[in-house]
Protein backbone atom coordinates (compact mmCIF):
# COMPACT_ATOMS: atom_id res chain seq x y z
CA UNK A 1 0.00 0.00 0.00
CA UNK A 2 1.26 3.30 -0.83
CA UNK A 3 1.55 5.76 1.80
CA UNK A 4 1.36 9.64 2.32
CA UNK A 5 5.15 9.48 3.46
CA UNK A 6 5.46 7.92 -0.28
CA UNK A 7 3.59 10.66 -1.98
CA UNK A 8 6.13 13.49 -0.12
CA UNK A 9 9.15 11.87 -1.12
CA UNK A 10 8.31 10.98 -5.16
CA UNK A 11 5.81 13.16 -5.70
CA UNK A 12 5.86 17.19 -6.95
CA UNK A 13 2.77 17.94 -5.21
CA UNK A 14 0.96 15.51 -2.11
CA UNK A 15 -2.91 15.32 -1.49
CA UNK A 16 -5.23 14.19 1.77
CA UNK A 17 -8.46 15.35 2.46
CA UNK A 18 -10.67 14.81 5.36
CA UNK A 19 -13.84 12.38 5.47
CA UNK A 20 -16.21 13.88 8.52
CA UNK A 21 -16.14 11.98 11.60
CA UNK A 22 -19.75 12.61 13.18
CA UNK A 23 -21.22 10.26 15.96
CA UNK A 24 -23.47 8.75 13.46
CA UNK A 25 -20.70 7.06 11.33
CA UNK A 26 -20.31 3.61 11.68
CA UNK A 27 -17.69 1.14 9.44
CA UNK A 28 -19.87 1.39 6.77
CA UNK A 29 -20.01 4.98 6.43
CA UNK A 30 -16.65 5.51 6.87
CA UNK A 31 -15.58 3.03 3.71
CA UNK A 32 -18.30 4.72 2.12
CA UNK A 33 -16.82 8.23 2.51
CA UNK A 34 -13.11 7.01 1.63
CA UNK A 35 -14.31 5.24 -1.55
CA UNK A 36 -15.51 8.96 -2.85
CA UNK A 37 -11.79 10.03 -2.32
CA UNK A 38 -9.69 7.55 -2.41
CA UNK A 39 -8.93 7.77 -6.67
CA UNK A 40 -7.92 11.14 -6.10
CA UNK A 41 -5.82 11.67 -2.40
CA UNK A 42 -2.55 9.91 -1.48
CA UNK A 43 -4.45 9.93 2.08
CA UNK A 44 -7.36 10.30 4.19
CA UNK A 45 -6.92 13.22 6.99
CA UNK A 46 -8.84 11.52 10.45
CA UNK A 47 -9.66 14.75 12.86
CA UNK A 48 -9.68 14.42 16.24
CA UNK A 49 -12.81 15.66 18.02
CA UNK A 50 -13.00 18.69 16.01
CA UNK A 51 -14.77 21.22 18.18
CA UNK A 52 -15.56 18.66 20.65
CA UNK A 53 -17.65 16.81 18.63
CA UNK A 54 -17.89 13.40 19.81
CA UNK A 55 -17.34 10.72 17.15
CA UNK A 56 -15.27 7.08 16.89
CA UNK A 57 -11.45 7.46 17.71
CA UNK A 58 -9.32 8.33 15.32
CA UNK A 59 -7.21 4.81 15.66
CA UNK A 60 -10.78 2.64 14.97
CA UNK A 61 -11.23 5.01 12.21
CA UNK A 62 -7.91 4.58 11.19
CA UNK A 63 -8.23 0.62 11.33
CA UNK A 64 -11.32 0.45 9.25
CA UNK A 65 -9.27 2.57 6.90
CA UNK A 66 -6.58 0.45 6.63
CA UNK A 67 -7.97 -2.94 6.43
CA UNK A 68 -9.64 -1.14 3.17
CA UNK A 69 -6.36 -0.41 1.50
CA UNK A 70 -6.48 2.90 2.22
CA UNK A 71 -3.43 5.42 4.27
CA UNK A 72 -4.55 7.22 6.87
CA UNK A 73 -3.24 10.42 8.56
CA UNK A 74 -3.81 10.16 12.34
CA UNK A 75 -4.65 13.66 13.77
CA UNK A 76 -4.31 13.67 17.91
CA UNK A 77 -4.79 16.84 20.01
CA UNK A 78 -3.20 17.58 23.70
CA UNK A 79 -6.52 18.81 24.16
CA UNK A 80 -8.31 15.49 25.28
CA UNK A 81 -5.92 13.18 26.75
CA UNK A 82 -3.14 13.17 29.68
CA UNK A 83 0.86 11.94 28.38
CA UNK A 84 -0.05 8.29 29.29
CA UNK A 85 -3.16 8.06 26.85
CA UNK A 86 -1.39 10.03 23.72
CA UNK A 87 1.41 7.56 23.97
CA UNK A 88 -0.86 4.55 24.69
CA UNK A 89 -2.35 5.98 21.58
CA UNK A 90 0.38 6.66 19.29
CA UNK A 91 1.46 2.98 20.74
CA UNK A 92 -1.73 1.33 19.04
CA UNK A 93 -1.28 3.29 15.72
CA UNK A 94 1.62 2.00 15.36
CA UNK A 95 0.95 -1.52 15.97
CA UNK A 96 -1.86 -1.61 13.18
CA UNK A 97 -0.07 -0.08 10.82
CA UNK A 98 -0.22 3.97 11.04
CA UNK A 99 2.83 5.78 9.12
CA UNK A 100 1.47 9.21 9.58
CA UNK A 101 0.36 11.24 12.18
CA UNK A 102 -0.54 15.08 12.60
CA UNK A 103 -0.15 15.69 15.83
CA UNK A 104 -1.55 19.46 17.63
CA UNK A 105 -2.92 21.34 20.64
CA UNK A 106 -6.64 21.20 19.89
CA UNK A 107 -8.87 23.94 20.26
CA UNK A 108 -11.25 24.02 23.18
CA UNK A 109 -14.95 22.49 22.73
CA UNK A 110 -17.27 25.31 21.97
CA UNK A 111 -19.17 27.12 24.89
CA UNK A 112 -22.53 25.30 23.79
CA UNK A 113 -20.76 22.01 24.85
CA UNK A 114 -22.86 20.64 27.88
CA UNK A 115 -21.52 19.40 30.03
CA UNK A 116 -18.54 21.62 29.34
CA UNK A 117 -15.47 18.76 29.21
CA UNK A 118 -12.24 19.86 30.97
CA UNK A 119 -9.44 20.49 28.76
CA UNK A 120 -6.11 18.26 29.63
CA UNK A 121 -3.20 19.44 27.87
CA UNK A 122 -0.46 17.96 29.55
CA UNK A 123 1.91 18.15 26.48
CA UNK A 124 1.76 20.78 24.68
CA UNK A 125 1.63 20.29 20.74
CA UNK A 126 5.68 20.60 20.30
CA UNK A 127 6.47 18.04 23.35
CA UNK A 128 4.02 16.04 21.62
CA UNK A 129 5.55 15.68 18.33
CA UNK A 130 9.58 15.48 20.33
CA UNK A 131 7.56 12.33 22.38
CA UNK A 132 6.60 10.42 18.98
CA UNK A 133 9.91 11.07 17.22
CA UNK A 134 11.14 9.70 20.29
CA UNK A 135 8.85 6.30 19.66
CA UNK A 136 10.44 6.45 16.25
CA UNK A 137 13.84 5.89 17.82
CA UNK A 138 12.84 3.79 20.98
CA UNK A 139 15.23 0.90 21.12
CA UNK A 140 13.25 -0.30 24.37
CA UNK A 141 10.32 -1.66 21.51
CA UNK A 142 10.35 -4.71 20.12
CA UNK A 143 9.15 -2.95 17.08
CA UNK A 144 9.24 0.89 16.82
CA UNK A 145 7.16 2.78 14.97
CA UNK A 146 8.37 4.56 11.57
CA UNK A 147 5.65 7.73 11.82
CA UNK A 148 5.95 10.67 9.23
CA UNK A 149 5.48 13.17 12.14
CA UNK A 150 3.37 16.36 11.78
CA UNK A 151 2.55 19.61 12.97
CA UNK A 152 0.18 22.56 12.32
CA UNK A 153 1.78 25.92 11.95
CA UNK A 154 -0.47 29.34 10.55
CA UNK A 155 1.07 31.00 7.46
CA UNK A 156 1.45 34.83 7.86
CA UNK A 157 3.16 37.56 6.03
CA UNK A 158 6.59 37.73 7.41
CA UNK A 159 8.71 40.07 8.19
CA UNK A 160 12.46 39.93 7.25
CA UNK A 161 12.99 39.67 10.99
CA UNK A 162 10.65 36.87 11.17
CA UNK A 163 12.34 34.33 13.30
CA UNK A 164 9.70 31.21 12.88
CA UNK A 165 10.37 30.15 16.28
CA UNK A 166 7.25 28.01 16.73
CA UNK A 167 8.33 26.35 13.50
CA UNK A 168 11.31 25.84 14.45
CA UNK A 169 10.49 24.46 17.63
CA UNK A 170 8.29 21.61 16.20
CA UNK A 171 10.88 21.15 13.23
CA UNK A 172 13.53 20.15 15.99
CA UNK A 173 11.25 18.28 17.94
CA UNK A 174 10.89 16.18 14.80
CA UNK A 175 8.08 17.48 11.91
CA UNK A 176 8.87 16.14 9.17
CA UNK A 177 5.94 17.60 7.80
CA UNK A 178 3.66 20.55 8.55
CA UNK A 179 0.39 21.38 7.63
CA UNK A 180 -1.44 25.05 7.61
CA UNK A 181 -4.59 26.10 8.85
CA UNK A 182 -7.35 26.35 6.34
CA UNK A 183 -5.40 29.54 3.77
CA UNK A 184 -6.81 30.09 0.77
CA UNK A 185 -5.00 33.64 0.62
CA UNK A 186 -2.44 32.72 -2.44
CA UNK A 187 -0.84 35.87 -1.77
CA UNK A 188 0.00 35.11 2.26
CA UNK A 189 0.71 31.28 1.29
CA UNK A 190 3.65 33.15 -1.64
CA UNK A 191 4.77 35.66 1.07
CA UNK A 192 5.11 32.69 4.01
CA UNK A 193 6.60 30.34 1.22
CA UNK A 194 8.96 32.57 -0.16
CA UNK A 195 10.37 33.15 3.40
CA UNK A 196 10.79 29.19 4.13
CA UNK A 197 12.32 28.98 1.11
CA UNK A 198 14.93 31.64 1.71
CA UNK A 199 15.52 30.83 5.06
CA UNK A 200 15.99 26.78 3.82
CA UNK A 201 13.04 25.67 6.05
CA UNK A 202 12.19 23.42 3.41
CA UNK A 203 15.23 21.43 3.40
CA UNK A 204 14.10 20.06 6.88
CA UNK A 205 10.56 19.73 6.79
CA UNK A 206 8.10 19.49 4.12
CA UNK A 207 4.69 21.93 3.88
CA UNK A 208 1.38 21.10 3.42
CA UNK A 209 -1.24 23.86 2.14
CA UNK A 210 -4.76 23.23 3.50
CA UNK A 211 -7.44 24.68 1.36
CA UNK A 212 -11.85 24.47 1.52
CA UNK A 213 -14.27 23.62 -0.72
CA UNK A 214 -16.95 26.14 0.62
CA UNK A 215 -20.64 25.95 -0.69
CA UNK A 216 -21.69 29.25 0.75
CA UNK A 217 -20.75 32.51 1.79
CA UNK A 218 -22.65 31.71 5.21
CA UNK A 219 -20.31 28.52 5.61
CA UNK A 220 -17.32 31.03 4.75
CA UNK A 221 -18.55 33.25 7.71
CA UNK A 222 -18.94 30.76 9.88
CA UNK A 223 -15.43 29.22 9.46
CA UNK A 224 -13.90 32.81 9.84
CA UNK A 225 -16.01 33.07 13.14
CA UNK A 226 -15.36 29.88 14.82
CA UNK A 227 -11.92 28.98 13.32
CA UNK A 228 -10.04 32.16 14.51
CA UNK A 229 -6.26 30.62 12.10
CA UNK A 230 -8.72 30.56 8.84
CA UNK A 231 -7.86 32.73 6.37
CA UNK A 232 -10.74 33.29 3.72
CA UNK A 233 -10.09 36.80 1.80
CA UNK A 234 -13.69 38.44 1.82
CA UNK A 235 -13.11 39.30 -2.10
CA UNK A 236 -13.76 35.39 -1.99
CA UNK A 237 -16.76 35.21 0.60
CA UNK A 238 -18.26 38.11 -1.65
CA UNK A 239 -17.95 36.06 -5.02
CA UNK A 240 -19.36 33.42 -3.21
CA UNK A 241 -22.53 35.75 -1.93
CA UNK A 242 -23.09 36.96 -5.75
CA UNK A 243 -22.71 33.15 -7.14
CA UNK A 244 -26.34 32.05 -9.23
CA UNK A 245 -24.59 28.66 -7.92
CA UNK A 246 -22.51 28.88 -4.83
CA UNK A 247 -21.62 25.41 -4.55
CA UNK A 248 -20.06 25.38 -8.40
CA UNK A 249 -18.40 28.97 -7.24
CA UNK A 250 -16.86 27.01 -4.28
CA UNK A 251 -15.22 24.01 -6.20
CA UNK A 252 -13.79 26.65 -8.92
CA UNK A 253 -12.77 28.74 -6.10
CA UNK A 254 -10.57 25.39 -4.85
CA UNK A 255 -9.44 24.43 -7.37
CA UNK A 256 -8.01 27.91 -8.74
CA UNK A 257 -6.17 27.54 -5.21
CA UNK A 258 -4.76 24.89 -5.40
CA UNK A 259 -3.80 25.75 -8.84
CA UNK A 260 -1.79 28.67 -7.38
CA UNK A 261 -0.64 26.45 -4.19
CA UNK A 262 1.15 24.06 -6.50
CA UNK A 263 2.98 26.35 -8.25
CA UNK A 264 4.30 28.17 -5.28
CA UNK A 265 8.05 27.34 -4.68
CA UNK A 266 8.72 24.89 -2.08
CA UNK A 267 5.09 23.74 -1.47
CA UNK A 268 4.91 19.84 -1.05
CA UNK A 269 1.17 19.69 -1.17
CA UNK A 270 -2.35 20.63 -0.25
CA UNK A 271 -4.82 18.95 2.15
CA UNK A 272 -8.47 19.51 1.55
CA UNK A 273 -11.30 20.17 3.77
CA UNK A 274 -15.38 19.97 1.95
CA UNK A 275 -17.64 22.67 4.25
CA UNK A 276 -20.59 20.31 3.38
CA UNK A 277 -20.37 17.68 0.52
CA UNK A 278 -17.35 15.29 0.32
CA UNK A 279 -18.15 14.85 -3.45
CA UNK A 280 -17.10 18.27 -3.85
CA UNK A 281 -13.28 17.32 -2.84
CA UNK A 282 -12.89 15.13 -6.30
CA UNK A 283 -14.53 17.68 -8.32
CA UNK A 284 -12.68 20.56 -7.14
CA UNK A 285 -9.00 18.43 -8.01
CA UNK A 286 -10.45 17.25 -11.31
CA UNK A 287 -10.91 20.84 -12.01
CA UNK A 288 -7.82 22.07 -10.94
CA UNK A 289 -6.19 19.63 -13.41
CA UNK A 290 -3.98 18.46 -10.43
CA UNK A 291 -3.16 14.51 -10.35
Amino acid sequence: MKTFDDALRTKDFAISAEVYLRPEVDAASLCGQAEILKDYVDAILLTDNQFGQLHMSTIAAASILLAEGIDPIVQLTCRNRNRIALISDLLGAAAIGVTSILLMAGERAPPEFKPKPKPVLDLTATELIRTASMLNSDERLSNPSNFLVGGIVTPIIPKASWKATKLTEKIEAGAQFVQTHICMDTRVLTAYMKHLVDKQFIRRTSVIGAVAVIESAEDAEWLRDNRPSVNIPDELVGRLRSAADPRAEGITICAETLRAIAGIPGMAGANIIATRDLKTIPEAIREAGIT
